[in-house]
């Protein structure tokens, strides 16, 4: 289907932008961009009960929000364990993508959720640090479960475009090292390729629809990735980037991909091969939508659609049956 409206009616803030690294370098162009982003809510997303932990960790203390439904909480509560994106590099627990998905799912599956301040590759922070700190705070949410009021049979862990990355090492570095595997993982278009699978045929068609600025390829030298790699593509294990790894005896999986997203490529090809290695994994399309969408309000209907699923998620501890999320 076509870009959402809601998006398309917003391009025109982007004319003549081709390149995102040189819009960001630019104070003039990134004012642009952050009027495409400015999205204003018609209500607020749902109230909740926050409070600051943290969790000890090898390289210091994870800073973790803690998200309880404002009403009761039943007993031995699903819990959601959730991770920011921001390509490694940026992000946090205000942003609409961490804050709104919280709230939201919070109060959908009444269930606690966990929002993680993993360190962020910056000022010479690399591959392990945000993957170690992520395995802390699940860790951390696990072995206090009574405490928290979750049952520790249903803990899942999610995270959207870098925060499915860490999402998906977490499960991996735990099921190697503790034998212990979360519920259900949640990947909203995630990054799972250090090095990005071609795009298929359909989304190479999509992508032309875009504005230049979104069909910038990420190509084999991808900066993002080296970033947070320290080091070439070819460096990456599969706690760094999944899709390099041995996934039998992954958790149920939701995969949520972006129509119009370019890392569409990899949440499709690490589908496939996580369904090859026996996992019991769903991949839903969220139709009319380009990458980040979650950090649009909620009355975008897609976007509620995909905040359901999660919530559904959470509540079952299981990847859903749905095939396709459209406006």
């Amino acid at each position: 289907m076509p870009v959402h409206p809601d998006v398309a009616g917003r391009f025109h803030y982007l004319d003549g932008l081709t390149s995102m690294g040189e819009a960001y370098a630019d104070p003039v162009l990134v004012r642009r961009i952050r009027q495409f982003q400015a999205w204003e809510p018609a209500a607020e997303p749902p109230a909740a009960r926050i409070r600051g932990e943290s969790a000890p960790g090898p390289h210091g203390p994870v800073p973790l929000r803690i998200y309880t439904p404002a009403a009761e909480v039943p007993s031995r509560a699903p819990c959601l364990v959730w991770l920011h994106g921001g390509g490694f590099i940026a992000g946090g627990l205000d942003m609409r993508e961490s804050d709104w998905t919280a709230r939201e799912v919070c109060a959908g599956a009444r269930a606690v959720v966990v929002s993680v301040d993993y360190r962020l590759a910056v000022g010479g922070v690399h591959y392990p640090v945000p993957h170690d700190d992520t395995v802390a705070a699940v860790a951390w949410v696990r072995e206090r479960a009574d405490e928290l009021g979750i049952d520790p049979a249903r803990i899942t862990i999610g995270g959207a475009s870098a925060g499915a990355n860490l999402t998906a090492g977490a499960a991996l570095k735990l099921r190697d090292r503790d034998g212990w595997a979360p519920a259900a993982l949640v990947l909203a278009y995630p990054v799972l390729h250090a090095r990005f699978p071609p795009p298929s045929a359909s989304l190479a068609a999509a992508l032309a629809e875009l504005p230049p600025l979104f069909r910038e390829p990420p190509g084999e030298g991808n900066p993002l990735s080296e970033n947070y790699l320290g080091g070439p593509p070819s460096s990456a294990d599969g706690y760094a980037f999944a899709a390099g790894a041995v996934l039998d005896g992954l958790s149920p999986t939701l995969v949520l991909n972006a129509e119009y997203d370019c890392l569409r490529a990899s949440g499709e090809a690490f589908t496939a091969a996580a369904a090859l290695a026996g996992v019991d994994v769903r991949q839903v399309m969220i139709r009319g939508m380009l990458h980040g969408f979650l950090d649009l309000p909620a009355e975008v209907a897609p976007v509620r659609r995909c905040l359901e699923l999660i919530a559904e998620t959470v509540t079952r501890g299981g990847a859903t049956d749905a095939a396709a999320v459209t406006s």
